[in-house]
């Protein structure tokens, strides 16, 4: 009598999702080889399954650009009315399995990681879930946006790309511990960073009256930089977009840097007395010497020197 098949071996058997063409499993194949070799950098000998997720993802992403980029040259040329929901949180959960449902390609990719000897669900859970926000409407916020891209409507999100989210609940010896949900640690293979649209935005200070009229002064001035999520409809190839600020708080103290390097490279004098200063005093350079210096700073340990022999030469 045969041994009852598990869930993870009938998983391999029959795919839940339905069956995929031929063709579109070898391409996506390709492209996650491609972007498991060229993207990530790495081979089957070393990657491991967050690789091969951010592998699954660039492929399925790859899926999404060209429909993002034709959803917005449409609602350039036809200038349609824009809804632009602004929210605190945006609680999207995770993306990857929306993206494939929303795209039509859950079949194609259940079969080619099948073929690959991957698990599909063990990928998925590899995924981080975004930290922008704690339920609530955070999630009615991703809900309207995702209803938005499915209606077909000219809508975006603004929000704040946070780099944290509400925090991991640990229970030791008993007792609930909670942990930073570093959610950003390995990267977000779903944004897109747009630092040339960087702006500054100013917070408190005062209005003064002036001859040219009403001025706002004495501002706290911070940097938003702006990271794009594309947001899919589902099955009707409009990708719409969130918008999310990542904050420097610094942008004064940059800015006062800035201006005290441009002044000085005005003086050729004085900059070349100061980059002669410089270098004399960096010391130098040696691998033996860094590692060192991190051993001792970082890992508060004292470097023992151990002589390794060349590759041609006989140990005695």
């Amino acid at each position: 009598m045969s041994k009852p098949l598990s869930d993870h071996d009938k998983r391999k058997q029959i795919s839940v999702r339905g069956l995929a063409g031929v063709e579109n499993v070898a391409e996506l194949k390709v492209a996650f080889n491609r972007h498991l070799h060229f993207t990530l950098v790495k081979d089957r000998n070393v990657a491991n399954k967050r690789d091969y997720y951010f592998a699954l993802a660039n492929t399925v992403r790859d899926h999404l650009v060209g429909r993002w980029i034709r959803t917005q040259q449409y609602y350039y040329e036809k200038d349609p009315k824009r809804v632009y929901y602004i929210s605190l949180e945006f609680y999207m959960g995770r993306t990857l399995q929306n993206t494939m449902v929303n795209l039509a390609l859950e079949n194609a990719c259940d079969e080619a990681i099948y073929q690959l000897g991957l698990d599909m669900e063990e990928l998925e859970d590899m995924e981080e879930d975004a930290g922008l926000g704690n339920g609530g409407l955070g999630r009615l916020a991703a809900c309207f946006l995702d209803s938005m891209a499915s209606l077909g409507l000219a809508a975006y999100g603004y929000g704040i790309r946070y780099e944290f989210g509400i925090f991991n609940q640990k229970i030791v010896n008993g007792w609930q511990v909670e942990e930073a949900d570093d959610w950003l640690r390995y990267g977000n293979p779903w944004e897109k960073a747009r630092p040339e649209y960087m702006r500054p935005v100013k917070f408190y200070g005062r209005t003064e009256h002036t001859p040219d009229g009403v001025k706002w002064v004495d501002t706290q001035v911070v940097l938003a930089l702006p990271y794009d999520t594309p947001i899919p409809g589902y099955r009707n190839n409009i990708v719409n977009t969130m918008r999310l600020f990542k904050v420097f708080a610094d942008y004064e103290a940059y800015i006062k840097c800035q201006d005290k390097v441009n002044q000085l490279y005005k003086n050729p004098k004085e900059w070349t007395k100061m980059v002669i200063h410089n270098i004399a005093g960096c010391g130098k350079f040696s691998s033996d010497r860094t590692i060192a210096q991190y051993a001792r700073e970082i890992w508060g340990m004292e470097p023992s020197l151990e002589k390794i022999p060349a590759p041609d030469e006989k140990l005695k």
